[in-house]
């Protein structure tokens, strides 16, 4: 009997204090779940924790990454458009060096036509005074006799040579009508005389028509023989067509 009252007492003591417990942990729960569950300015920590991640709280970003793309297209379209301008450039550049080689090429063409011209007119040029000169030597290195025959015989191959016409006929019978063959013949009683100029040498020829007519390669000496000779031939070549139409004083 004991036993059981002791039981009882303190199961009776226990149901209070458990009761006053469980009133105030319902109470504290019901407290914690209104104050959990309600919104505002009055959340915690946990229910600021609880509440889900913000993604696309603003359209900052989105608009800051278009424009970011928008920036890099410009900036690769004015790259591609410096590219563009700067092989133009080289284009150019390569266009107008080629037209200035081109140019040049020409340029260097004409002059070396127009060198090459001039050294075949100078080669022509030499091989005519070569031509010349080997006629000129082998008709002095002829040998002829120191007399009328001699002296016209080497006058006509300088006629021949220098293109002044005559014959041996029309050169004889002049000489023997105006000097009867002598080289220092000298006329001083003529109109020439008489002005001062008078008719000297084989063919009677005249000091100042001698050195106008005077052929190249002969002496100057107007009382030379064959250079007397070849200088009036050349005179009466000019003014007669040639020595063989004179048959009078000339």
């Amino acid at each position: 009997m004991p036993k059981n009252f002791l039981t009882r007492g303190h199961s009776r003591s226990l149901t209070r204090t458990h009761k006053i417990a469980i009133a105030g942990v319902g109470t504290l729960g019901a407290a914690a779940l209104a104050f959990s569950a309600a919104p505002g300015g009055g959340q915690t920590a946990t229910a600021e924790a609880a509440a889900p991640a913000k993604v696309a709280y603003s359209s900052e970003p989105i608009m800051d990454a278009k424009a970011g793309v928008t920036d890099q297209l410009t900036s690769a379209g004015q790259t591609i458009a410096a590219i563009e301008a700067k092989q133009k450039a080289a284009a150019e550049a390569a266009a107008e060096k080629k037209a200035a080689a081109a140019k040049r090429a020409a340029a260097r063409a004409t002059a070396e036509k127009k060198a090459a011209q001039e050294r075949q007119a100078q080669a022509q040029e030499t091989a005519s005074r070569s031509a010349t000169r080997l006629s000129v030597k082998q008709v002095s290195t002829k040998s002829y006799p120191d007399n009328l025959d001699g002296w016209i015989r080497e006058a006509l191959d300088i006629m021949e040579a220098k293109g002044i016409p005559g014959s041996y006929h029309g050169l004889h019978k002049n000489i023997m009508r105006e000097s009867s063959g002598n080289p220092n013949a000298i006329n001083n009683w003529d109109i020439n005389a008489i002005n001062g100029v008078p008719s000297k040498g084989l063919l009677q020829v005249i000091p100042p028509t001698f050195q106008a007519y005077h052929v190249p390669g002969t002496s100057w000496n107007i009382y030379d023989p064959v250079a007397n000779i070849t200088a009036a031939a050349n005179y009466a070549a000019d003014r007669y067509g040639t020595i063989d139409n004179v048959n009078s004083a000339y």
